[in-house]
């Protein structure tokens, strides 16, 4: 078991591969995992192990998801060509009219015209022309937009940053999980060469709905701990390019083997913002990412620090996470906050009020996932506040069910409303708004979408950003 994790001194590994579905439940009833294969922890370190109640779920979460991989990408593939064939003929109506006709449109799965299920709930493609580079927004008005767009495939995201904001397109990546043995974790890369930025921005995808591989990242409940960083979540790290056996070798150790058929994400990123900043000087980057994307922007800073790429972290202008979940527990906001403040770095994390996901893993005695860097709090009036950490940060509060169904009902409402005040491009479609009524079950999960953080960034408020740049400056 330690041959897989000698990278680490400290650790606690799920592995469900090797488990069955009809085993998982005698977890239930066994205090004895100590020589279990699917748990994997030092030996003599037994309190590693949390209680079996935990591993149980996210076993048999991971498990359910693998054995209904299949048919859930079926599903959604199904459900996503549906969606582009009712918008390729305009609306249901002319979709069955042409049918009848025989003169059905049929959208083409790799065009620049196609849209993922994310991609329906906001269908925006231009930039603010409100906000202009050198304004103080710009740059996360920039960055959720680029968050959005990297659910999107290579065509259609290609159109966006070319054709629409006049950008060059530096890549749309798979990147290899050598966990998961497969390409899982996605990205893209583009470069803003305005009149007054120069900036290079690196947008991680978060999770799909109907992508299993990246739901498992999310219920993947194993940590290391790793060169006094505090412990981590494992399967952040795995996403973004963990070794199996080597874990986080240097740059100069890794680029020694050929990696070309099973790229990852961090050494792949590095090595591509290492050979463009050295083209120009002034050149910066941004790293940026909505929910799991989020987790991987900020972990990507981490994995620099520990491999003290001093020239990269002085060349970052910020990061900028749109409902990311928790990445480590306090040893990791201790030396995550050193290194922020050592490299003058800026990190901004939004949170859109109910958003369940940043309020995940727990931040408890039994989890103790903490949050760090200055979180940008908006209600569900895009009225932002800055905050050390957001209202109801377990979500899961007896008492704050009501005022959160009080507010689905209102963004219900509100998706009728806003387009009429603010205008046609806050207009939400026949499917954010069953998303919407869906909210009024779970609203911590229609509060994620992608809208709702676009949104937020355009209808801000310039003071609040105003009020983070005089900090910076003190």
């Amino acid at each position: 078991m330690a041959s897989h994790h000698r990278f680490s001194d400290n650790y606690m590994v799920l592995r469900p591969e090797n488990v069955s579905f009809f085993n998982i439940f005698g977890i239930l009833l066994n205090n004895d995992l100590e020589k279990k294969a699917f748990v994997h922890y030092p030996s003599g370190k037994e309190e590693n192990l949390p209680r079996n109640l935990r591993i149980f779920v996210s076993l048999f979460a991971q498990k359910l998801l693998q054995s209904l991989a299949n048919p859930t990408s079926k599903l959604g593939s199904r459900f996503e060509m549906w969606l582009n064939l009712v918008s390729c003929n305009r609306n249901s109506f002319l979709l069955l009219l042409n049918a009848l006709r025989g003169k059905v449109v049929m959208p083409v799965k790799e065009s620049r015209t196609f849209l993922s299920t994310l991609g329906f709930m906001d269908q925006r493609v231009h930039l603010d022309k409100n906000i202009k580079p050198g304004h103080c927004r710009y740059y996360s008005a920039l960055a959720v937009m680029a968050a959005k767009i990297s659910y999107e495939n290579r065509a259609f995201v290609e159109n966006v940053v070319r054709d629409h904001w006049k950008m060059e397109l530096i890549g749309h990546f798979n990147f290899w999980n050598d966990f998961q043995k497969k390409q899982t974790t996605k990205a893209i890369m583009f470069h803003d060469r305005s009149a007054n930025s120069d900036i290079i921005v690196v947008a991680f995808r978060g999770t799909e709905p109907f992508d299993t591989d990246a739901w498992c990242t999310d219920f993947d409940i194993s940590w290391y701990e790793l060169h006094d960083m505090g412990k981590i979540h494992g399967g952040f790290m795995k996403a973004l390019g963990l070794l199996m056996y080597r874990g986080w070798p240097p740059p100069e150790e890794f680029e020694q083997d050929d990696h070309s058929s099973t790229p990852l994400a961090y050494y792949t990123i590095r090595k591509l913002l290492v050979e463009l900043l050295k083209q120009n000087e002034r050149t910066k980057y941004i790293l940026t990412g909505h929910s799991l994307g989020g987790a991987l922007a900020i972990l990507f800073v981490a994995v620099l620090a520990m491999h003290e790429q001093t020239e990269l972290l002085e060349r970052l202008e910020g990061v900028y996470t749109f409902g990311q979940p928790r990445v480590g527990d306090e040893g990791f906001k201790k030396f995550m906050e050193s290194k922020l403040q050592a490299y003058n770095i800026k990190y901004l994390r939004f949170v859109y009020c109910n958003d369940v996901v940043p309020r995940m893993p727990f931040d408890n005695s039994r989890f103790s996932f903490k949050h760090f860097g200055t979180c940008i709090y908006y209600d569900s009036k895009y009225k932002g506040q800055v905050l050390e950490e957001e209202p109801d940060k377990n979500y899961f509060s007896p008492f704050g069910a009501i005022p959160r169904f009080v507010n689905a009902v209102w963004e219900l409402l509100r998706s009728f409303v806003l387009p009429c005040v603010k205008g046609a491009e806050y207009s939400e479609g026949w499917f954010l708004k069953m998303i919407r009524w869906y909210g009024l079950i779970l609203p911590g999960l229609s509060a994620h979408n992608p809208q709702d953080y676009v949104n937020l960034t355009r209808l801000g408020s310039d003071s609040l950003y105003l009020q983070l740049q005089q900090q910076e400056s003190v």
